[in-house]
């Protein structure tokens, strides 16, 4: 199975009546840290891109590793971002150094193709790469996650990785594996990593809001039913 989840079931995003801001998961590309200026509570940061951006807007919304940033500045190849202190907390852009890769999407358009599934570009946490399987046609990356995400992970279901939706392929104690075809170690920068990296993690919102209602709702309705036994 692909690394991608939504290269088996492509639709199209739908009319909103709101402009929130959404990703569909498929990386559009590796941007370089070109350059970086580090202030108390505030890190700005200026990115290369491997196209013209002139086509972006001030104020326009783009992953970065995942995470939704605003576009402060653009010239040519160049973006750039301002990142305040809870983004650097939650993710992996604070551990960045000149030179470094990272991915990037721009924003969704309505009636752009969605390809993996819906992200909002706010990240949860950060999972630890803890071991890389090779093999002739993949490579399998397995993750540890922060206990706190891990309720939320089931075996073949959705999950957002520096900015990428992935198909869980194995779930343990700790975190999950992916697989990952070579397309996607083309395109991403997963084929740089190695065990003890962090990357950025998203969880599926529906199986966030799924998990969470049943935990809130379950004893109660145990406690009814135990009460009318």
């Amino acid at each position: 199975m692909g690394a991608y989840y939504g290269h088996l079931h492509k639709k199209h995003l739908p009319q909103r009546k709101d402009q929130s801001t959404v990703f569909t998961g498929i990386v559009q590309g590796k941007a370089t840290l070109h350059k970086a200026v580090r202030r108390e509570g505030l890190y700005t940061y200026e990115f290369e891109f491997p196209t013209d951006q002139s086509s972006t807007e001030t104020g326009a919304s783009v992953a970065i590793n995942g995470t939704c940033l605003t576009a402060v500045r653009i010239d040519g190849t160049y973006i750039e971002f301002d990142l305040m202190t809870e983004t650097l907390r939650l993710t992996n852009l604070g551990d960045l150094s000149e030179g470094d890769e990272v991915n990037f999407e721009h924003a969704a358009r309505i009636g752009d193709e969605i390809g993996g599934h819906l992200m909002s570009g706010h990240i949860h946490d950060v999972a630890v790469l803890t071991h890389i399987e090779r093999t002739e046609n993949n490579v399998a990356l397995d993750f540890q996650l922060p206990p706190g995400l891990r309720k939320y992970v089931f075996d073949k279901g959705f999950i957002g990785v520096n900015g990428a939706s992935l198909t869980i392929g194995a779930v343990n104690k700790e975190g999950f594996r992916v697989n990952l075809i070579p397309e996607t170690l083309r395109v991403t920068t997963f084929s740089a990593l190695q065990p003890g990296d962090k990357v950025n993690i998203e969880v599926d919102p529906q199986t966030q809001t799924l998990v969470d209602s049943l935990e809130r709702l379950l004893p109660r309705y145990l406690e009814k039913l135990t009460a009318g036994a």
